[in-house]
């Protein structure tokens, strides 16, 4: 745990010594208020449901490219090779990579929290906002994204190049968010339907985006996340 510990820190502290995480909030930022000032604009209406619906598709682009030089860097410098007869376990490795992505990306989330704020103080007193699809939303998002991270750090580990890695990573995040759209499911034998259905990372953040927190949504992406930090740990057992 220890070791975790210090590689978390280490890769946290890594995206501030480059303009990566402060080009990455930015345009988050950006982005989000955007987002929320469409819905106010064009909608006519004050809440978030354009944030929270936007969002998870602004990820799929986002994430691979704060996770591409997660290993593609340490092949390409050749530092992986220390890293890998260093004293360490590959997963404890893995996880601080991956603990480190996540609290800088939990970090992002939190910056906008000022955006249901100002939702609630610009709405009408009658109409007010309603906490729950708001909080599930914010724990949905934190939760897709930890998909993500998981996703692009397996794409990271496959190759040496960040491009290749970020374009792996985000056309792995956008199959999986599109196969429980109704469009792709339309072309699927019916049996396949509820499987494709049950694997969608959308399908789930839709359940909780709606304030309702079921076990089982938020169990599908603690697995995701497990799945593909194994797969990242299988590669680099390859690699040994």
């Amino acid at each position: 745990m220890y070791n975790t510990i210090v590689m978390l820190k280490k890769e946290f502290r890594s995206y501030f010594n480059t303009p990566l995480a402060y080009v990455f909030l930015v345009a988050f930022l950006v982005v989000s208020q955007w987002l929320v000032m469409r819905g106010y604009f064009i909608r006519g209406q004050a809440d978030l449901r354009t944030f929270f619906s936007l969002v998870p598709v602004i990820f799929i682009l986002f994430i691979p490219a704060i996770t591409m030089r997660l290993w593609a860097e340490e092949q390409k410098q050749g530092t992986i090779e220390t890293l890998m007869t260093s004293p360490v376990r590959d997963m404890e490795v893995i996880l601080g990579k991956f603990l480190g992505g996540w609290i800088f990306m939990g970090l992002a989330i939190l910056f906008t929290i000022a955006l249901p704020l100002v939702t609630k103080l610009t709405a009408a007193p009658e109409v007010g906002i309603d906490k729950g699809p708001v909080i599930g939303g914010y724990i949905g998002l934190f939760l897709m994204g930890g998909a993500y991270l998981a996703i692009g750090l397996f794409a990271s580990s496959l190759i040496d190049s960040q491009i290749a890695a970020w374009i792996i990573g985000t056309c792995i995040c956008f199959f999986l968010f599109m196969i429980g759209d109704p469009f792709g499911l339309f072309a699927l034998p019916q049996p396949l339907v509820p499987l494709f259905q049950y694997l969608s990372l959308s399908r789930h953040f839709e359940n909780i985006a709606r304030g309702v927190l079921d076990i089982r949504d938020i169990l599908y992406y603690f697995s995701m996340i497990f799945f593909f930090l194994y797969l990242n740990a299988c590669i680099l057992k390859t690699r040994r």
